[in-house]
């Protein structure tokens, strides 16, 4: 099945949301104090989260909410690269969150024309 590969790489994009998440929370720019950091960290990658099951389950419903959260991820990146000192971090987060839009439609399609042919 092609979209296994598919799968993996929108997979292999929400880890790498989740790991820029991580770098710009802990290491690039933490809070006063480490409680403050893991809070706020596990705040901001809960969308991440919750859609993962969904994905796991190859859900046609949790393509749609991963691109939603990919929006979200998406609209985060052009705030840091408009406001931030540290441009290049909010284009990476962009162009991975468009990456995951992108790659999530397509499972979303796919998925739709299989559940289609179902009935």
């Amino acid at each position: 099945m092609i979209t296994r590969g598919w799968l993996f790489i929108a997979l292999l994009l929400i880890g790498s949301l989740f790991a820029l998440t991580g770098l710009r929370q802990f290491f690039i720019q933490p809070l006063a104090t480490t409680s403050s950091n893991v809070v706020w960290f596990l705040i901001q990658v809960s969308p991440l989260l919750i859609i993962l099951p969904g994905l796991l389950s190859v859900s046609t419903r949790s393509a749609f909410y991963a691109i939603v959260v990919a929006l979200l991820y998406f609209i985060h990146g052009v705030l840091i690269a408009a406001t931030e000192p540290l441009r290049w971090f909010g284009v990476v987060e962009i162009i991975v969150a468009c990456a995951l839009i992108a790659d999530a439609t397509w499972l979303l399609r796919k998925w739709r024309e299989r559940d289609a042919g179902m009935t």
